[in-house]
């Protein structure tokens, strides 16, 4: 028996390691799939959806060449069709029947596009002489956009290679199994050996023989008796012979087994990976940036504004700014340009965004706002930003630019990953319609306590009305020689009111406020002498008609809800000279 477990023992052995070497070697299923495809297009842009780029599971290599220069970038999938807008476009598919991927040209209006480089609209980007790989892991929401110039053809050379799990979990334990086995076996046929010749060999019962008739009694004369004709070896010969047996038997079989293992291992099984297609859970739209975008978009906004603020190059300024932002930054360019003591306003620093919030939005135009923290100096004031995109082929501008008060607390807001939607101007679910923030806090600071709208704004931590609130205002009336006077008057700027709800059904609301001052000589052959920030913007020194005088207002306020209540509270602003004029004769 022991024998007989012995040889089922090698045969076992000889199939799992059989088994565990054919699964590393001839049964070795291959480490990727490369598919790739020769663009026969003269069309600017290639565009790689995320249904092909994920036809197999795991991460992507995207290998381009085919042109001096090869730019490719991802992003949204609708960010990249806009972005493409009219232009002619080849769509790479994937076929599964041949494996290969498909180039299909999209004929459109158009046969250039823009230099995408350093868009901000997309999530990352990558840019390399002739020839450019990338590895990446990107959902099906996202496509990849390749483009040479804007101007040349786009790249003609395309392939897509996917990785694959070749792995043999299997291979290692079979071979450990095998070898178990196999000692096993050994182990057994020594046992079987050993007990075997321990025994001295097999013993046999002699059968009986038939009886034989009686025969005639015959006494025989009395010699040695002889031994019989086969007992001449005795029984340890009969014992060696026998012992024999086993081992041939055992060669037999385990030669037996080695050459039938092949044949009985079968092939591993493998199954054709499944994408898997998920819905939408939400009917939100999606936020316009992700965090690290408006990290990126924040640091380009930073080299920019440094670099025009160092050259007060107000043309670079406006590849940047628009809008209030724009009108103070640009204006105090001209004044520093004489007045070198001059401040320009809302610095610029290198940090990271706190707060971004982003609006909810797959259209045009995008709203974000940020909020920038000098981690190193905390005794400088945040930065609040509002940012907007006019459309897929713009960046984002700076709106406004301002610095929190101080020790201000920002409401609660949506988180990045899930943005807010941006509320109109006239929505009647805050204490103040978002429109009118501007001339009811104007006239706060013309009025102060007499104003009508003094009780709706909180006063305590408002630094701006002890700049130029009414007692301001008065000290400078008080200030001038008799020979002339002062007026105050302010308006709602021209920029736009832009309004982001809170967690707590209140908003965040930025607009813009211009104060006019006017100062006019009062005795005939007066003239009034012009500062240097009114000479730069009015072009003139002195004058006898007197000067107007433009102030820009950039504010961001905090607006309960009527359900909550609570007073305005100034978050944060930016303020200084944006126009300056000779009064008109009448």
């Amino acid at each position: 028996m022991r024998f007989i477990l012995a040889i089922i023992s090698f045969v076992v052995a000889a199939l799992l390691i059989g088994t565990g070497i054919a699964q590393q070697t001839i049964f070795l299923a291959p480490d990727e799939v490369v598919a790739s495809v020769t663009v026969d297009s003269t069309a600017p842009v290639t565009v790689i959806d995320g249904e092909t780029l994920n036809e197999f599971p795991r991460s992507q290599t995207v290998g381009i060449g085919g042109a001096a220069q090869v730019f490719a970038a991802y992003g949204r999938t609708a960010d990249v069709q806009a972005w493409v807008g009219n232009a002619s476009y080849n769509d790479i598919g994937y076929d599964e029947e041949t494996g290969e991927l498909t180039s299909e040209l999209v004929t459109g209006t158009e046969n250039v596009v823009p230099d995408p480089t350093g868009s901000d609209l997309w999530l990352s980007e990558y840019s390399q002489a002739l020839s450019l790989s990338q590895t990446v892991k990107v959902p099906d929401s996202i496509s990849f956009v390749i483009v040479s110039d804007g101007q040349s053809p786009a790249p003609a050379d395309i392939s897509l290679t996917w990785p694959l799990d070749n792995s043999t979990p299997w291979a290692i334990p079979l071979l450990i199994g095998g070898g178990v086995v196999l000692l096993m076996g050994l182990i057994l046929l020594l046992w079987a050996i050993t007990t075997m010749r321990r025994s001295r060999g097999p013993r046999r019962k002699q059968q009986k023989m038939p009886k034989l008739p009686k025969q005639p009694r015959y006494k025989p004369s009395k010699r040695p008796k002889a031994l019989p004709a086969g007992d001449s070896k005795g029984r340890r010969s009969s014992r060696t012979s026998l012992i024999a047996v086993p081992f041939a038997l055992v060669g037999l079989l385990a030669v037996s087994g080695c050459t039938t293992s092949n044949a009985d291992v079968a092939a591993p099984l493998t199954a054709e990976p499944t994408p898997v297609s998920t819905e939408a859970v939400s009917t939100l739209d999606p936020p316009a940036v992700t965090e690290l975008q408006a990290n990126r978009i924040y640091k380009r906004i930073l080299e920019t504004t440094t670099e025009a603020d160092k050259d007060l190059d107000a043309k670079l300024l406006k590849t940047r700014f628009t809008g209030p932002a724009l009108a103070l930054r640009a204006a105090d360019y001209k004044v520093k340009k004489i007045d070198k003591t001059e401040e320009l306003p809302s610095e610029f620093f290198d940090g990271e965004l706190t707060i971004v919030l982003p609006q909810q939005t797959d259209t045009w135009p995008r709203t974000v706002f940020a909020v920038v923290q000098d981690e190193e100096d905390e005794t400088r004031a945040p930065l609040a930003l509002m940012l907007i995109q006019e459309d897929a082929r713009s960046q984002y501008l700076v709106n406004y630019a301002m610095n929190l008060e101080p020790g201000v607390t920002v409401p609660a807001l949506a988180p990045t990953s899930v943005g807010a939607n941006r509320l109109l101007p006239d929505l009647s679910l805050f204490t103040i319609l978002p429109q009118d923030l501007a001339v009811a806090y104007g006239d706060i600071l013309n009025k102060d306590e007499e104003s009508e709208y003094f009780d709706l704004f909180e006063a305590e931590g408002d630094t701006l009305r002890t700049e130029v609130g009414l007692k301001a205002k008065k000290k400078a009336i008080k200030a001038l020689p008799d020979t002339a006077k002062l007026t105050f008057t302010n308006a709602a700027g021209a920029g736009d009111t832009i309004v982001f709800g809170t967690n707590d059904q209140g908003a965040i609301v930025a607009v813009s406020l211009d104060e006019t001052e006017t100062v006019k000589p009062v005795e005939t052959g007066a003239a009034v002498n012009a500062p240097k920030g009114v000479k730069a913007l009015a072009g003139k020194a002195v004058s006898t008609l007197g000067f107007e005088a433009t102030y820009g207002d950039q504010l961001l306020f905090y607006v309960p809800s009527t359900s909550v209540g609570g007073k305005i509270i100034l978050l944060g602003y930016d303020q200084g000279l944006i126009d300056a004029s000779e009064v008109k004769k009448k």
